[in-house]
């Protein structure tokens, strides 16, 4: 089945409207909740080391993505490099705190949408986008004037300004953001950014406002909707259950989650005290349980093991 994205119900004037606000946000950034207002078109860098162009450090239709995303010609990946989180396990490491990548311009960006609609890949699926937001919407514009038709997934770490999200509304098809943490202490000291929690909960119930739950079409795919991440770690298991919690009583409980089990410890994590461990199967076993007993039910995997 075709599918139709949002932003071709923008009109022309309504999308360059949103791109011109989006763009002025960077003269002073406030794009995201660390309001670094460093005047990133003069080239100067805040927390996320961009300056007035996105570093691009790859793009390939991607075969590891939630089950709805890929499809047969996998998920048209874009990856950004850099971050506005400082995660000290991250496993691309390289790229985002590295920044390995190309800096780019929106066109160049576009043309990357292009080809991957061409590969035939299922959607555009923009991962770390939240520090680039301008540069992606003027990307999104030219592409459209080219032909991209493809649904945008927006791809993120959760730390996110519900002001630059409402920016968004009626261009982004899939919101799909991590959920973290839940105590401030433990954000604090594990991605530098101790509001994390709080900020994580608005975005969530702003994105999915603007989209709702995920709806799935007949051939598999995801059209439209919320797709939440949570990266199971050790020791943190109550965290865990706070979050997919507050999932089913404050989101929905039709909530699509991927709860995930590859955490190993990687970056600054190695040697921590909690992070420095493995994650146990048993411990991954009783965040799906507390998942269920909270009233989720939609999952990327692990069905088979909750029933």
């Amino acid at each position: 089945m075709s599918q139709t994205a949002a932003y071709l119900g923008c009109t022309t004037t309504a999308l360059a409207t949103r791109e011109k606000r989006l763009w002025s946000l960077l003269r002073s950034c406030v794009l995201c909740p660390h309001r670094c207002r460093v005047d990133r078109l003069a080239g100067e860098t805040g927390k996320c080391h961009t300056g007035s162009r996105a570093i691009v450090y790859n793009y390939f239709p991607h075969f590891g993505e939630e089950s709805p995303l890929v499809g047969d010609c996998g998920s048209g990946a874009i990856f950004f490099s850099f971050c506005n989180l400082a995660c000290c396990f991250c496993q691309n490491w390289e790229i985002s705190h590295g920044g390995e990548g190309l800096e780019l311009q929106s066109e160049h960006v576009a043309t990357m949408m292009l080809e991957l609609q061409a590969m035939g890949c299922a959607n555009i699926n923009l991962v770390t986008p939240s520090h680039v937001v301008p540069q992606i919407v003027t990307a999104v514009r030219l592409a459209r004037e080219q032909g991209l038709h493809l649904p945008l997934v927006y791809n993120c770490g959760g730390y996110e300004r519900v002001a630059t999200l409402r920016e968004l509304e009626g261009i982004i098809d899939i919101y799909m953001p991590d959920f973290k943490f839940w105590s401030s202490a433990s954000a604090a000291r594990y991605c530098g950014a101790e509001d994390y929690p709080e900020r994580a909960r608005a975005a969530l119930r702003e994105m999915h406002r603007q989209v709702g739950d995920l709806s799935i079409d007949r051939d598999g795919l995801a059209r439209r909707g919320l797709l939440v991440r949570h990266l199971v770690l050790p020791g943190l298991e109550q965290e865990s259950g706070a979050i997919l919690k507050f999932l089913a009583q404050e989101i929905s409980q039709e909530t699509y989650v991927n709860i995930m089990d590859q955490y190993r410890p990687c970056g600054t994590a190695v040697g921590d005290p909690r992070l420095g461990d493995e994650l146990e199967r048993e411990q991954w076993l009783r965040v799906l349980r507390a998942a269920r007993a909270a009233g989720l039910h939609r999952f990327d995997h692990g069905m088979m093991l909750l029933s």
